[in-house]
């Protein structure tokens, strides 16, 4: 197989880019300035969808950025990067939650088409560029996660998630928990090969997805959007710190994932002659294949295909978005090539989204944790694209307004992408004049201070009350908690809106998030909020009409208890677990506690490039802009996004207060700015390139144990390389070590060279 083998995750852009936006009057200024706000935005969007499996704009908005960016970079190459988004797979290689692994070959991702015209145009250059009949493989496109398989003589080794294509999670652990994944490939008639990476997707099948919820409802959490959501967020979960009861449920979730193989990796010559084959031999391995597979031998044939599973997309026991064709002849494969994003042998087919009718009961307008004020349509809970649908966002108010929707209308709903809900419009002649038009609030409905526009000619409005408003800091304490931040499990959206927005008492343990480390159980026992119903969101009533309350963090002391001589409400177990784990995230990594500041663009990836070239937050305070923005991996505008936040007093307040209490913003023994060039460290002047899993290290650690032994943690393989760690996973940069002749040490050496130098490895062997 070549290294264009796809996984079924679309790219995002269709084959054809229509010239929506004229460029032609953008200076050059003009147009670097641009490229860096879309370049930005996108891997917001791109970060947000991959590593935290949520969708902030629909298919449509996302593309449109996409192309105005590729627009750009054509009347001005001299601006595309290498790492640019237009050439580059969708997902990020940068984990926070697992250990990385290497792919052995690429996953790449597949164009799209979203008309019968722009497939015959994708089919005719096919069979233009083929020169010969060619055969068409047409399987459905699941929406799930796409995964990649390791087996090795057979046996399977690791389970990776795609990440950025080269390097994914290890979810082996997890994945070993879904049903009808072998752990070892059945024997045939074939001899099993050295290496071959499998690719599928997991998916929880509809049924599944609709117990899941309910059980979501009955525990008052909440559910789930859609279940590619279900499906990530149940396979990237880590059983660490989990109480008895979690891991059930953890394990519970898992059950209920399946997955389907579509496709090999990392074999060069397969015995096989075609696609179809593949998955022939993929089924004799015992490995899961989908039943709604069909080979058609015409353009005609494949659309027919296309058009019957698109009039009932829904009998499918499983959500698609779509369907993939692929030329079955695995030859031509080879012959037609790939993009550096996606194969030219292969597309997928998107279908239009649904539409349903239902009614628009109120527009309420919501404040983020940046104080955007988005309005929001609540609607009628209505059916459409597979799941129930209450809300829908209109972005701002001049969207409202253009799409001249009233509060009472009937509208039109559909799913973008099928995933994301968005009101279409009013059925107008259904007006009984009752109907009533929406007013954009001159005000925040959090904190009552005036909305504005953050820069003049911006069409959002937004709170300026970063510091105070409770839906701000309500959101920025959340963020803290999450998995691309310091992780806490316990600090999550229930926790949050009671420590910043209770019912009592009456002033909320955070104002900001400046006094989250000096929380005391003294504080957190008071605490009542009010209980809401998770179908409705509204407040649940006692019998006299008042609302529900409950104690997040206390509970009642129990008979026993009392003959001990407990009095009064006692801790819950999440008031005790939510200060233990505040108490452990005081010694997290720098560059967590760098994305948990909230400061702008400063994710994962950003913190932590400035968290190993300083060290600590000291330096980067004391940095210049040119030196912030001269870190590989920062760049002019997070440099002023840096410098911006640090120049706010009560963002140095937050720092000072969370110092106070024992948080430690440096990285123990970093010699300082510069690290790679610093003396000091047994490792002191020394390159180390860490790669694959590392038994007793995760990712971040095996880079924080070469800095702190005063080495340079390099990503990349050289000839200025002095080790390379490999363990299971390592896939090119072992074999580009091996090539250059830099030495290869195994888990067990690394932990010795980070520990007491080179010195006191044993001699390489032969």
């Amino acid at each position: 197989m070549t290294d264009a083998q796809p996984d079924e995750h679309t790219a995002e852009h269709p084959v054809e880019h229509p010239a929506e936006h004229p460029v032609d009057e953008l200076t050059r200024d003009a147009a670097r300035a641009e490229v860096e706000a879309l370049t930005t935005r996108i891997l917001e969007l791109r970060d947000a969808y991959y590593a935290r499996d949520e969708l902030l704009e629909d298919d449509a908005t996302y593309d449109a950025l996409v192309r105005r960016l590729e627009l750009i970079e054509h009347a001005f190459p001299e601006l595309q990067s290498q790492d640019s988004p237009t050439q580059t797979v969708g997902g990020r290689a940068e984990t926070t939650l697992f250990a990385p692994v290497e792919h052995a070959e690429r996953m790449l991702s597949l164009d799209n088409v979203f008309s019968a015209d722009e497939f015959a145009e994708w089919a005719a250059k096919v069979e233009r560029d083929a020169n010969r009949p060619v055969a068409y493989l047409c399987e459905l496109k699941i929406d799930g996660l796409a995964l990649n398989l390791r087996y090795e003589r057979g046996v399977l080794v690791t389970a990776a998630t795609r990440g950025d294509g080269r390097v994914g999670e290890d979810v082996t652990q997890n994945v070993l928990q879904v049903a009808g994944i072998p752990t070892r490939l059945a024997a045939d008639a074939v001899e099993l090969p050295e290496l071959v990476e499998v690719r599928g997707e997991v998916f929880i099948p509809k049924a599944a997805f609709d117990e899941l919820n309910a059980l979501q409802r009955e525990a008052g959490e909440r559910e789930f959007a859609n279940p590619r959501n279900a499906a990530s967020g149940s396979l990237r979960q880590k059983s660490e710190g989990k109480n008895a009861a979690q891991l059930a449920r953890m394990q519970d979730r898992l059950s209920r994932l399946r997955m389907l193989v579509h496709g090999i990796g990392a074999w060069p010559n397969p015995p096989v002659a075609a696609q179809s084959e593949v998955y022939g031999l993929l089924e004799r391995w015992g490995l899961p294949t989908s039943p709604y597979v069909e080979v058609h031998d015409s353009v005609e044939g494949a659309a027919g295909f296309i058009a019957r599973y698109g009039a009932d997309r829904h009998s499918v026991e499983h959500e698609i978005d779509g369907v993939v064709v692929k030329v079955d002849e695995l030859e031509l494969h080879d012959e037609l090539g790939a993009t550096s994003r996606a194969p030219r042998w292969a597309i997928a087919y998107k279908y239009p989204p649904e539409q349903v009718n239902t009614k628009l009961l109120d527009i309420v307008v919501s404040v983020g944790r940046t104080g955007r004020a988005t309005p929001f349509a609540v609607m009628e809970k209505v059916r459409v694209a597979g799941s129930e649908v209450r809300q829908a966002t209109l972005h701002n108010q001049d969207v409202v307004k253009l799409k001249g929707v009233l509060i009472g209308d009937t509208v039109v709903l559909r799913k973008a992408g099928d995933v994301i809900p968005e009101v279409l419009g009013p059925v107008v002649e259904l007006r009984d004049g009752s109907e009533r038009e929406f007013v954009m609030p001159t005000n925040c409905p959090e904190c009552g201070t005036p909305l504005a526009p953050a820069k003049e000619g911006d069409i959002d409005l937004r709170c300026p009350n970063a510091r105070s408003c409770p839906a701000q800091v309500r959101g920025r304490v959340e963020h803290i908690g999450s998995r691309g931040a310091l992780d806490i499990e316990a600090l999550g959206e229930v926790s949050a809106a009671a420590l910043t927005q209770p019912l009592v008492p009456s002033i909320p343990p955070l104002e900001t998030e400046a006094g989250l480390f000096a929380l005391t159980i003294e504080q957190l026992l008071p605490i009542e909020v009010v209980v809401t119903d998770a179908e409705t969101g509204l407040p649940k009533l006692e019998a006299d009409g008042s609302a529900r309350r409950r104690s997040p963090f206390r509970r009642n002391t129990t008979g026993a208890e009392k003959k001990r001589g407990l009095e009064g409400p006692q801790p819950s177990s999440a008031a005790l677990t939510l200060l233990a784990e505040l108490e452990k995230a005081k010694s997290k990594p720098l560059w967590r506690l760098l994305v948990s500041l909230n400061i702008r663009h400063v994710g994962p990836v950003a913190a932590r490039a400035l968290a190993d070239w300083f060290g600590s937050l000291d330096a980067i305070r004391a940095a210049s802009a040119e030196e912030l923005a001269a870190v590989d991996g920062v760049g002019a505008i997070i440099a002023e996004a840096v410098q911006d936040w640090f120049a706010i007093d009560w963002h140095v307040e937050i720092v000072d207060r969370w110092a106070d209490a024992g948080v430690q913003f440096s990285t123990p023994g970093h010699p300082g700015p510069g690290a790679a060039d610093a003396a000091g460290g047994v490792l002191a002047g020394l390159t180390v390139v860490a790669t694959g899993t590392l038994e007793g290290f995760t990712r971040e650690g095996a880079q924080e144990a070469i800095i702190a032994a005063g080495g340079k943690a390099a990503s990349g393989v050289s000839r200025k390389t002095d080790f390379v760690a490999a363990g299971p996973g390592a896939g090119s940069k072992l074999a580009k070590a091996e090539q250059l002749g830099v030495r290869i040490i195994d888990a067990a050496q690394f932990a010795i060279l980070v520990s007491e130098g080179p010195d006191a490895l044993p001699a390489p062997t032969e």
